[in-house]
C-alpha cells in the first residue's frame, strides 16, 4: 500500500508543499511508503490541453491509480483551491479516486478561507469516488513558518492536527491492510472539523 503526496501549488517553494512533505515524513515514521507528485512540474501545455497521450500526464495518472491513499495539498486563492490542482483533477477519470483514502491539506493567508476545503475541494474529491475523505486540515501563513536556519516551524494547533490526521490515515490504512474490507466506520459529524 502506497501513499501519494499530491502537491497542488503553482509555486515552489510553498507553505502547502512544505506542510505536505512534513506530513509524508510523519507517515514514513509510522512505516508507510509514499511517492510525490508536484502538479506544477507537469508540462503546462499538456496539462491545460488535457493531452492524455503525453508521457508525463500518463505517468502522473498512473501514480494516482496505484496509490492506496492520497494526501493532497493546495494553497487557497480567492476562496478556492489552486487552478493547477483543478486542471489536474479534471484529468482523472470520473471515478479516479475509487477505493482511495484522501487527506486534504491547505494553507491560506487568513482564517477567512478555511471553508474552501469543505465547500470547494471536498465535493470534487467525493465526486471522484474517494473511499473516504478524512477531516481537512487548514493552516494560515502565520501557522506554517520556514527559515533556512531552522527549517519548518508549525504552530502547536497545526502540529496537533497534522499528528491526528497522520494517525487517522495510518490507522485506516492498517485496518484496510488487515481486513482487506471495503468498509470504514463512519465518522460522527461532531468529530468532523477543519481547524486553524
Amino acid at each position: 500500500m502506497t501513499i501519494l503526496l499530491l502537491a497542488g501549488s503553482p509555486s515552489a517553494p510553498s507553505r502547502s508543499t512544505r506542510l505536505l512533505h512534513y506530513t509524508g515524513e510523519k507517515l514514513a515514521l509510522l512505516g508507510h511508503r509514499y511517492s510525490k507528485l508536484d502538479v506544477r512540474d507537469l508540462p503546462g501545455d499538456a496539462l491545460l490541453r488535457a493531452d492524455f497521450s503525453h508521457a508525463a500526464i500518463q505517468a502522473a495518472l498512473e501514480q494516482v491509480a496505484q496509490a492506496t491513499a492520497v494526501v493532497v495539498a493546495t494553497p487557497v486563492y480567492k476562496a478556492s483551491y489552486s487552478g493547477v490542482l483543478k486542471a489536474f483533477l479534471d484529468l482523472l477519470p470520473q471515478f479516479g479516486l475509487t477505493g482511495k483514502l484522501v487527506l486534504p491539506l491547505a494553507t491560506g493567508g487568513s482564517q477567512s478561507h478555511m471553508l474552501a476545503l469543505d465547500y470547494a475541494l471536498r465535493p470534487v474529491l467525493s465526486s471522484l469516488a474517494a473511499r473516504h475523505v478524512l477531516p481537512s486540515i487548514y493552516a494560515t501563513e502565520a501557522q506554517v513558518q520556514w527559515s533556512e536556519q531552522e527549517g519548518l516551524s508549525l504552530d502547536q494547533a497545526i502540529f496537533q492536527r497534522i499528528s491526528e490526521g497522520v494517525q487517522q490515515l495510518s490507522d485506516s490504512l492498517l485496518a484496510l491492510r488487515k481486513t482487506g474490507a471495503n468498509h470504514f466506520d463512519p465518522i460522527p459529524f461532531s468529530q468532523v472539523r477543519c481547524s486553524v
